[in-house]
């Protein structure tokens, strides 16, 4: 069963930084690939960074620069650093995973940017 747990949220002043983590079960260790989203109030999901299986990742432009995406191998997590942070980042983040064509994804955690 895969199951995936993101952790890391909280409250944060305008400037400040986060890093929030994804660890997932049940998805081989070799099979590295996530994207990252996130959903404010009132708004749809948007898509905000990816990781491929082979590493290469991708940002949208309202968080490139400011948002890394990275595997902790020692922790089996893969985690979002966020800097800069920004009111207008304040959303539940979520994890997504793709595993034989099904789509999983994390409860969610929230981050909020106050200003």
């Amino acid at each position: 069963q895969v199951q995936l747990v993101e952790s890391g949220g909280g409250l944060v002043q305008a400037g400040g930084s986060l890093r929030i983590s994804c660890v997932s079960s049940g998805i081989p260790d070799t099979i590295t690939n996530i994207k990252w989203y996130r959903q404010a109030p009132g708004k749809q999901r948007e898509l905000v960074a990816s990781m491929s299986s082979g590493g290469v990742t991708n940002y949208a432009d309202s968080i490139k620069g400011r948002f890394t995406i990275s595997r902790d191998n020692a922790k089996k997590t893969i985690d979002l650093q966020m800097d800069s942070l920004k009111p207008e980042d304040t959303a539940v983040y979520y994890c997504n995973r793709r595993f034989f064509g099904i789509d999983y994804w994390g409860q969610g955690t929230q981050v909020t940017v106050s200003s």
